[in-house]
């Protein structure tokens, strides 16, 4: 079954990875690197993507048939896909613990910045829906 993990936050904790040095910013990539690498070797890897900061973020909706309008700007409060993961694997109690290990990838001073990585399967003709 595949899985999609994927990482939130808000415009506000965005902003905070800024202020990061850049040897906890390069502990924090090389554990993600690693945990990866694990993945692939495991044969459990799928894709991976960061996403572009919020502020480049709009939603889309037709107000009328071939013509956008996009929300504006979000307020700070307002949560935004950062990344995800997709992963194969063959039981939810795998994704779950592939997720912990997101989440406790180190922040600054080495500390788990504990991100809460939201765990959600994906659906197709293979996995049916519960």
């Amino acid at each position: 079954m595949k899985y999609m993990l994927l990482m939130s936050g808000t415009t506000r904790g965005v902003e905070t990875y800024r202020a990061w040095s850049e040897g906890d910013i390069q502990r924090h990539f090389a554990e993600l690197t690693r945990i990866n690498a694990s993945l692939k070797e495991r044969g459990e890897f799928v894709a991976t993507e960061g996403l572009a900061f919020p502020a480049e973020a709009k939603v889309v909706i037709a107000s009328s048939p071939g013509s956008p309008q996009t929300d504006g700007v979000f307020p700070e409060s307002k949560e935004f896909l950062l990344g995800y993961w997709i992963v194969d694997i063959d039981r939810a109690e795998r994704a779950y613990e592939i997720a912990a290990e997101i989440s406790a990838a180190p922040g600054p001073g080495g500390v788990p910045t504990q991100m809460p990585i939201e765990v959600r399967r994906i659906m197709s003709t293979r996995n049916q829906p519960l």
